[in-house]
């Protein structure tokens, strides 16, 4: 006799809905893990790896049918998360900001090109940490995990433990990682977060020694600081 199982258990797609939040666990467990491993290791040894963990997120949109909507990529929800994002940003940064002018580690300088190409530069490398973290990483965890906070807190984590063992910015980015998970889980927009996240790495790479954060680096590179 046949096994007889509740249609509403199974979705439209045929596979089940605990069968699909196990695919998407491992697919996130993977992914992670491959990008530590680049941080740590295939940086040095393949460094074109990054195209296929990147072939991958590709496929992965594809197959979740995800939308630039709901990665955050386009302007809606813009104005909701600048909202949030901007005003404690700038709360957070004063202090920075004060003390970075009283020791003389920031200055006031005219608008240059030789100034801005490198902000720029970074400004774009926190948009493309915040497209992983955010539209990547939490859009995945949300699928699996009931609760918001919950899964912002994993991914507050997950962006802190990508900064081993680098302490400082892992305290940073924990802090920073959930609360930027935590306004996207509610405005789907990653805009606002890389500039808040752009701004106050600029302001802690000046205003912090160079002995405390090694330069900003992350990784084997973090034990190289002061070597090469």
């Amino acid at each position: 006799m046949g096994q007889v199982t509740s249609v509403g258990k199974i979705p439209a797609g045929g596979v089940p809905h605990d069968s699909r939040a196990i695919f998407t666990a491992l697919e996130v467990a993977l992914l992670y893990a491959g990008m530590l491993a680049f941080i740590w290791r295939w940086q040095y040894a393949w460094p074109h790896a990054w195209m296929l963990l990147w072939a991958v997120i590709l496929a992965s949109h594809m197959l979740h049918h995800d939308t630039l909507r709901g990665l955050g990529l386009v302007w809606t929800e813009l104005r909701a998360s600048a909202q949030i994002v901007l005003p404690l940003a700038v709360i957070l940064y004063l202090p920075m900001l004060l003390y970075g002018f009283a020791h003389h580690s920031l200055v006031l300088l005219r608008p240059h090109w030789h100034i801005l190409s490198p902000l720029l530069g970074y400004g774009s490398w926190c948009l493309c940490q915040q497209y992983l973290a955010q539209s990547y990483f939490h859009n995945r965890l949300m699928l699996i995990v009931r609760s918001r906070h919950v899964s912002s807190g994993l991914v507050g984590i997950m962006f802190s433990a990508a900064h081993l063992p680098n302490l400082p910015l892992m305290i940073a980015t924990l802090i920073a990682g959930f609360i930027f998970a935590e306004v996207f889980a509610r405005h789907r927009n990653i805009w606002p977060l890389a500039l808040a996240q752009a701004v106050g790495g600029l302001l802690l790479a000046a205003v912090a020694p160079d002995a405390l954060i090694h330069h900003m680096r992350v990784g084997p590179g973090y034990f190289f600081y002061g070597i090469r």
